[in-house]
């Protein structure tokens, strides 16, 4: 009877120990779940090329690190699994028509431009520079209607510059950062050269809509006030006279290190919404 009990469950145990292996050859091994995971969020390493003027330069960034550029993509590897590579081409005091034409002249940024996933451009604040001081024998009297012609003019090279760049590549997210106003705070009354700002930053978006992949950063709102309750500092305690507390005090016309932290909080909240 032991006998009989001894092979009843050695047979028991040796039909076991076959349907586990025959379900083992029907059914594949389930794959490593974290595994799994870990290649779908797997790191992608992102090549940010900035091309533009002396925000793009970084001009008033006490750290000399090059301004919001950095900040740009330190805020987008943060918010992601990604690497940045960024390439700064900022020159100050560049025009439309002085980016555009370095651009073409030096293959360092042709070759930056063609290999980007995400190109940051500033561009206009010289263009609108410029037209004041063609006019400067008639700063008194120049009206909104002297920027019309101008403006119409940046528009036709903002588009020229965005051509040539996708020429070469088809494929980038490229954001458009606005300009500001730098003498708000010194000149509320000055409503002439407010609306100057919002009628170029409103051009730039006529231009930009017509785009594919190209996206427009306002900033002006963000910057022109300045922040905080008082919304600017006295820049004496002595006088009555106030600053922008987010411009460098060395200009009062750059943006300080908060404000292009600002700046690259804008550009990396319109860098998330189109991501997301």
């Amino acid at each position: 009877m032991m006998k009989n009990s001894l092979r009843t469950l050695a047979g028991f145990l040796l039909a076991i120990l076959l349907i586990f292996a025959a379900l083992w050859v029907i059914f594949p091994k389930a794959q490593d779940r974290f595994g799994a995971v870990k290649k779908t969020s797997a790191s992608k390493t992102l090549i940010y090329t900035a091309l533009g003027d002396s925000l793009t330069e970084g001009v008033g960034d006490a750290t000399g690190q090059g301004g919001f550029v950095p900040l740009f993509a330190k805020n987008i590897e943060n918010g992601t699994n990604d690497s940045v590579v960024s390439q700064n081409f900022g020159k100050a005091g560049d025009t439309s028509t002085q980016i555009y034409n370095r651009m073409l002249k030096q293959e360092k940024i042709q070759a930056g431009l063609k290999k980007a996933d995400i190109i940051t451009i500033t561009v206009g604040g010289n263009d609108v520079l410029k037209v004041i001081r063609d006019n400067v024998t008639k700063l008194s009297t120049m009206r909104e209607k002297d920027f019309v012609k101008p403006e119409a003019a940046y528009q036709k090279r903002v588009k020229k510059l965005l051509d040539t760049i996708r020429k070469d590549n088809p494929k980038a997210q490229i954001y458009v950062l606005g300009i500001y106003n730098p003498f708000y705070i010194n000149f509320p009354d000055l409503t002439v050269m407010q609306n100057v700002i919002d009628d170029w930053n409103q051009a730039t978006k006529e231009v930009i809509a017509k785009e594919n992949k190209v996206y427009f950063v306002p900033i002006n709102d963000l910057l022109y006030k300045g922040t905080g309750t008082t919304q600017a500092v006295e820049a004496d305690s002595s006088s009555s006279s106030v600053e922008n507390n987010l411009l460098y005090t060395g200009d009062h016309f750059h943006p300080n290190n908060t404000g292009y932290q600002i700046m690259a909080n804008a550009a990396y909240a319109s860098y998330e919404k189109v991501n997301k």
